[in-house]
């Protein structure tokens, strides 16, 4: 635990300086953030009071809070909550985020049981938490807190998409020799150190089983990226073209749930009811 402490506080110091980046990220990530919201108008019930935990700067609970849903955001960076007060105030949406609360989402214990109507965690929270009796814990306080048969949506880090990265971009091939690589493939954790702060990289059935301890209803896991994992000028110039990435966007969301798409995106979403 006195490890998982001080990897935590490496990952709050490192969201401390790059606040503005995380925020931006969904700008030059556009992938994951506009599948997640196509998820979300698909799963998310009508109206409601909706937890964001681990919500960052808070890309979503301001567009949801436009949208006219109730929303508490819980970070455990307090630069992401500073961020978000201002944004949110900026964008007039204040009497819809009710509170903004620093917390983990590992110790939900402030909100009562049965509280909120859709719980979200994205981005990659749970795989921040570098304790994997942590993880369980976490998800557990997801689906304590959440309503009966509301729904819950969880994103994650992929393990198999950072290893692809790793093989086939050339800016990241030197690491195939570091010393966390081969630990990295086997249980999926890095602690940071070589451009990026510690997560824990999922397999797909390691996620699952998450899910299927808390008697998870109506389980389902969807790529964020898929086969856009590997972005570039490629992508950019596709997406200019309209008839094209017209059909290209409407393929993607067609595989979203096959789970070599979903192995092979950097990001992906399990999606369940309580």
């Amino acid at each position: 635990m006195e490890k998982h402490a001080q990897l935590h506080k490496l990952i709050v110091e490192n969201y401390t300086r790059a606040v503005r980046k995380e925020w931006k990220r969904h700008e030059k990530h556009d992938i994951e953030y506009k599948t997640t919201l196509y998820l979300l108008q698909r799963y998310l019930p009508k109206t409601g009071l909706i937890l964001d935990a681990g919500g960052g700067p808070g890309r979503y609970t301001i567009e949801l809070a436009k949208r006219g849903y109730k929303i508490i955001l819980l970070d455990t960076t307090q630069a992401n909550l500073n961020f978000a007060k201002r944004r949110i105030h900026r964008k007039g949406v204040e009497n819809n985020v009710l509170d903004i609360v620093n917390g983990r989402i590992e110790d939900l214990s402030m909100f009562e049981d049965k509280k909120f109507d859709a719980v979200l965690c994205l981005g990659g929270p749970l795989s921040h938490v570098m304790d994997a009796k942590l993880r369980k814990k976490a998800v557990s306080e997801l689906f304590r807190v959440a309503k009966d048969n509301a729904p819950i949506f969880v994103s994650v880090m992929s393990r198999i998409a950072s290893i692809c990265r790793l093989t086939i971009d050339p800016k990241f091939q030197r690491e195939l020799a570091a010393p966390y690589f081969k630990n990295f493939v086997l249980n999926g954790d890095y602690e940071g150190g070589y451009g990026f702060t510690a997560f824990h990289g999922f397999l797909q059935e390691e996620f699952r089983a998450l899910f299927q301890k808390q008697r998870a209803k109506n389980l389902r896991i969807f790529a964020l990226e898929g086969f856009f994992y590997i972005r570039g000028k490629s992508t950019e110039q596709l997406q200019k073209k309209k008839k094209l990435w017209d059909i290209a966007w409407k393929t993607y969301l067609s595989l979203l749930e096959r789970p070599d798409v979903v192995g092979v995106s950097d990001h992906f979403i399990a999606i369940s009811k309580k």
